[in-house]
């Protein structure tokens, strides 16, 4: 009976060292493919950018700034009022 028992945590260690070196290995993963991720999403814009000085006529439109609306809040600098 005491036999079962130690094969048994040696079964359960064992998994539980398996466990981890497969977590592991899916951390690193998932860290490669999120820095591989964030590499093309640079290059794209740089490829889009390219693009748009090449052919702007072809290019996406760009979003355009908010225009302030009138009557509402503006920001006055503290430089302005010290005048």
């Amino acid at each position: 009976m005491l036999t079962f028992h130690w094969l048994l945590t040696t079964a359960a260690l064992l998994v539980a060292v398996l466990a981890l070196a497969k977590a592991r290995r899916t951390a690193k993963r998932l860290e490669r493919l999120t820095e591989t991720y964030w590499e093309l999403r640079y290059d794209h814009g740089q490829l889009r950018a390219r693009v748009a000085k090449l052919d702007p006529e072809t290019a996406p439109p760009q979003a355009e700034p908010a225009a302030p609306k009138p009557g509402g809040a503006n920001f006055i600098s503290l430089s302005s009022l010290k005048r």
